[in-house]
């Protein structure tokens, strides 16, 4: 895979976890827990780290404070390979974090702090942005519904005007929004390809409680098509011309943070391989399943190989075993 093969573009968040939290002590008691650990997390950074234990070369858009907590994010990220030359430091604000207390099923509450994700904005992105943008196979934007200060045209503008002609675009969100959110987003929903929220996200967006209703609904939008992720009952995907459901792979669930950002890293490393949807879908529900099977969102994934013989040996599916063979030449 080529340097600059994909952009994740969006938020950027610092996440702070321990495990297992049962319950909060009272007054200034304390508990011991087994294990805590802090991740560059958010819609964007999140899949970026993924997608860079997988092999393939990223390069990250989005905004962080100019504290403590952002050089962590740029250590985070660059530990892991990660370019992060083209994060905007924002002087003056914090960077967005969040501390989650994972409980022993894998739940995950958050206490969030919200920073310079919500500050990022068009006049943040120069030369340097729009080059990466036209190298890459891939632009991932992640969480454009939390970017507050990002005009959804504007961004969908500089889409249309900086991608290579056979880029690919991916998008997920961060929230639950509702119809109004949808409507909002819907300049930037014309320029994507593939929309990668989970149920409930695409519930409330689109209003529609039925999911391939609600799928429908965010194609009239002008999105290609449309996977969403349903948790341990795998994924559904719409490519305008058939819904096709994917099973979840079983693990032992540890933390469910960051499984969707897995999801989004596999399913992008399957379209680089040239995968087709389904059979794409197949590594990103290998990948979400790794990621629940630890602590925070960079956990579980190890490498391609480690993917690769999952999917090979997860079902008989045809597509689940073109997908692995994709994988397999990619390694070459």
């Amino acid at each position: 895979m080529t340097r600059g093969s994909v952009v994740c573009f969006g938020v950027h968040i610092l996440d702070v976890l321990g495990r297992p939290v049962t319950e909060i002590p009272p007054g200034q008691q304390s508990v011991i827990l087994d294990e805590i650990r802090a991740t560059a997390a958010g819609t964007a950074a999140g899949p970026s780290v993924d997608l860079a234990k997988l092999g393939v070369d990223v390069t990250n858009m989005g905004a962080i404070g100019d504290d403590v907590l952002g050089d962590l994010v740029v250590t985070l990220l660059e530990r892991y390979g990660v370019d992060a030359s083209l994060l905007t430091r924002k002087v003056g604000h914090r960077t967005s974090a969040t501390i989650l207390p994972i409980r022993p099923n894998g739940e995950r509450p958050a206490l969030h702090a919200p920073g310079a994700s919500g500050e990022f904005a068009i006049d943040d992105l120069g030369a340097p942005h729009a080059a990466a943008l036209r190298r890459a196979r891939v632009v991932h934007v992640g969480g454009p519904d939390a970017l507050t200060a990002f005009d959804p045209i504007a961004l969908a503008d500089f889409l249309a005007e900086n991608k290579g002609p056979s880029t690919i675009v991916t998008m997920d969100v961060l929230r639950n929004g509702d119809t109004d959110e949808l409507d909002r987003l819907s300049p930037l929903l014309a320029q994507v390809d593939w929309f990668l929220p989970n149920d409930d996200q695409l519930r409330t967006l689109a209003g529609e409680n039925e999911l391939k209703a609600a799928m429908a609904v965010v194609r009239t939008h002008g999105v290609g098509g449309v996977a969403v992720t349903l948790g341990e009952q795998g994924c559904l995907i719409d490519d305008g011309a058939h819904v096709t459901a994917i099973p979840a792979m079983k693990v032992n669930v540890v933390d469910t943070t960051g499984c969707g950002d897995g999801f989004d890293a596999g399913f992008i490393l399957g379209l680089l391989a040239g995968a087709t949807p389904v059979e794409a879908a197949w590594v990103g529900t290998v990948c979400g399943g790794l990621v629940a099977s630890g602590l925070g969102s960079d956990a579980g994934i190890r490498d391609l190989e480690q993917v690769r013989t999952l999917v090979a040996g997860l079902s008989q599916d045809s597509a689940a075993q073109s997908a692995a063979l994709r994988l397999a030449d990619a390694l070459d």
